[in-house]
This record gives structure tokens, C-alpha cells and sequence, in this order.
């Protein structure tokens, strides 16, 4: 029971750290994505959308050998001194904010894309600078793709298996996180206690959605 209660609060913490992370580096991410004209922007997007088709093995693999002590960012990080990310928390947390960037970025391409141009044509006209643009117009104007894009993101994070396993494998209190503890339960026939730590997460996932679509709601009726 302590085994779980520990895994709980890791997967809370990891899921906190992601979505803090995802929203401080998507967020210009996705300003630029919604606002550029290259043409080959279309390629940025695919590399953004890539987790959505990948199966998190092969994710969690190819950052395994990275991450671990032969491979490129591991043996650069001990050759420094350090020590390789591979079965470790930070190692997780590497692997959670690319595997959840398409939940943190795509919303809020699109919240930023619905902003147009005339708020942003206004406020030039009243001298606004491009950052004062940015941080008086179009962030007020896409919260609600900011909501969606959190909300999803620590969703998300909270149901990993298969990427976390490949990078942090099964360590008590260091990277075995909730879904990690319902499948040991599963697989030890104890059924009681995966069907708590399950019904849990289904229920928190499921208020956390309806509390999502709630607010959408109530931006749409604000707008209207």
C-alpha cells in the first residue's frame, strides 16, 4: 500500500513537471507554427504529431540507447561527470515531455490560429510592439487553448506504459509510476488493488475531461 500511495504522488509529480515544461516550450512552439509561412513548416508539424503514430516502444527505445551510458546524451552527460538519464526520474520526465508534446502543442496552434489578424493589425495600429501583441492580445485570446493544452497534457502523462518502462523501467519510489503499479498488481493476480489504483484514475481522468469541456463551454458562451 505504501508502494502505491508513492507511486501516485511520482506520477503526480512527473505529470506537474511535463505539463509545466510542455507549456513553457510549446507555447512559442506553437506561436510560431500558427503564424509562419515557410513551407516547410509542414515538416516541424509531423515531427510535433510523430508520438500520436509511434509505438511508445519504439520511442522509449531509441531514448533509451540516447539516454543511457553509450548512447550520445548519457555518455556526454558522464564524460562530464554526471551520470547517464536511463532508469532514472529525470530520464522520465525527458521521455514524458516528448512523448505528451502533440497534447501541449496542437491545442494551442490552434487557439492561436483562431486569434486572426485583426486583433493583432488593431493593436499594431495602436503601436503595440510584437511582444506587447503577444502578451496583451493573443495569449488573453487562446486561454482556453492554454486549458485544453494543460489539461490534456497531465491526462496524458498519467496513463503512460510503454515509453516509461523502456526508459525508467521499474524502480520503487524512483520511476515506477501508477500505470507501472497497476500492471505489477495485474500481473500478481492481486486484483483488488489494481482495480483501486484503475477505478482511481479512471474517475480522476474522467472528472478532469468533463471539468475540460465545461470551461470550453463556458469560453464559447463568453465569446458569443
Amino acid at each position: 500500500m505504501a508502494g502505491d500511495i508513492t507511486a501516485v504522488f511520482l506520477t503526480a509529480r512527473l505529470a506537474a513537471a511535463t505539463t509545466l515544461i510542455l507549456l513553457a516550450l510549446g507555447t512559442p512552439l506553437a506561436w510560431w507554427l500558427a503564424r509562419t509561412r515557410w513551407p516547410g513548416k509542414v515538416l516541424i508539424e509531423a515531427v510535433v504529431a510523430l508520438p500520436l503514430v509511434l509505438p511508445p516502444t519504439v520511442l522509449g527505445y531509441y531514448l533509451l540507447v540516447l539516454l543511457g551510458p553509450s548512447g550520445f546524451v548519457g555518455g556526454w552527460l558522464e564524460k562530464l561527470g554526471g551520470h547517464h538519464l536511463a532508469f532514472t526520474f529525470e530520464g522520465l520526465l525527458v521521455a514524458s515531455v516528448l512523448y505528451s508534446l502533440p497534447f501541449a502543442v496542437q491545442p494551442l496552434q490552434d487557439a492561436f490560429a483562431s486569434v486572426g489578424e485583426l486583433p493583432l493589425e488593431v493593436a499594431a495600429t495602436l503601436r503595440a510592439g510584437p511582444w506587447r501583441r503577444l502578451f496583451t492580445v493573443a495569449l488573453p485570446m487562446a486561454r482556453r487553448g492554454f486549458v485544453s493544452a494543460a489539461a490534456m497534457t497531465f491526462a496524458h502523462t498519467l496513463g503512460e506504459f510503454g515509453v516509461i518502462l523502456m526508459v525508467g523501467g521499474n524502480i520503487p519510489g524512483v520511476t515506477r509510476v501508477l500505470s507501472i503499479a497497476i500492471y505489477d498488481h495485474a500481473e500478481a493476480l492481486d486484483h483488488a488493488s489494481a482495480q483501486m489504483l484503475s477505478g482511481g484514475l479512471l474517475l480522476f481522468s474522467f472528472t478532469l475531461l468533463v471539468s475540460l469541456y465545461l470551461v470550453n463551454r463556458r469560453f464559447e458562451r463568453a465569446r458569443l
